[in-house]
C-alpha cells in the first residue's frame, strides 16, 4: 500500500485549519436569546463539512471542539473549558461533530447535487438538535416540551437561513478549493 495515500495533504491541512480557525473566530459572537445562545458556528460548520467533505470538515470541528474543551474561549460568549462542554449547551457543541459528518458525507455521496448539501445539513441539524436538547433535558432536568422550546423552536428559522446560505456558498467554495489544489 502506498504510504502517502494515508497522509493528509499541505493542502489538506491548510484548509481545515482555515476552517477550525473560521469556526473559533465566529463561534464566541453569539446573542443570548434564552439559555442557548444563538450562534453562526452552525453557518461555519455547514460550509466546511459542504466544502472540504467529511474527513476535514469533521477535523476542523474536532479541533474546534478540543480548543475549546482546553479553555480558549472559543465557545459561545468567548467561554472555553470542560464545564461549558459539561453544561447545559454542551449537547449541541458536542453535536456539531455528527452534524458536520452527515453534512459531509452526503455530499461527498452525492457529489454536484444541490439536494445533498440540503438534505445532509437538514439530517444533520436535525441530529445537532436531538444531542443538544437530549443533553440540556439531562442537565436541567426539564421536560421534552420545555427543552424543545428552549433548544429548538428558537432557532429554526435561523439555521434554515443558514442552510439556505451555506447550499448556495458551499459548493462554489468546493469548486474553489478544488481548482486551487489543481494549480
Amino acid at each position: 500500500m502506498n504510504a502517502t495515500k494515508n497522509m493528509i495533504s499541505t493542502r489538506d491541512m491548510v484548509f481545515t485549519a482555515l476552517f477550525a480557525a473560521v469556526l473559533c473566530a465566529v463561534a464566541p459572537l453569539s446573542i443570548t436569546i434564552g439559555p442557548i445562545p444563538l450562534s453562526f458556528a452552525t453557518l461555519v460548520i455547514y460550509l466546511a463539512a459542504g466544502a472540504l467533505g467529511w474527513k476535514h470538515g469533521v477535523l476542523a470541528v474536532v479541533i474546534y471542539v478540543l480548543m475549546g474543551a482546553f479553555g480558549l474561549p472559543v465557545f459561545s460568549n468567548f467561554e472555553g473549558g470542560f464545564h461549558k462542554i459539561a453544561g447545559f449547551t454542551g449537547g449541541f457543541i458536542i453535536g456539531y461533530i455528527p452534524c458536520a459528518l452527515i453534512t459531509g458525507a452526503f455530499v461527498e455521496v452525492f457529489r454536484k447535487k444541490i439536494w445533498s448539501y440540503v438534505l445532509g445539513m437538514v439530517i444533520g441539524t436535525t441530529i445537532l438538535y436531538t444531542c443538544g436538547t437530549a443533553w440540556f433535558m439531562h442537565v436541567t432536568g426539564n421536560s421534552l416540551a420545555v427543552s424543545l422550546a428552549a433548544c429548538v423552536t428558537p432557532f429554526l428559522i435561523g439555521d434554515t437561513m443558514k442552510i439556505i446560505i451555506a447550499c448556495i456558498v458551499a459548493p462554489q467554495l468546493r469548486s474553489a478549493l478544488s481548482r486551487a489544489s489543481q494549480t
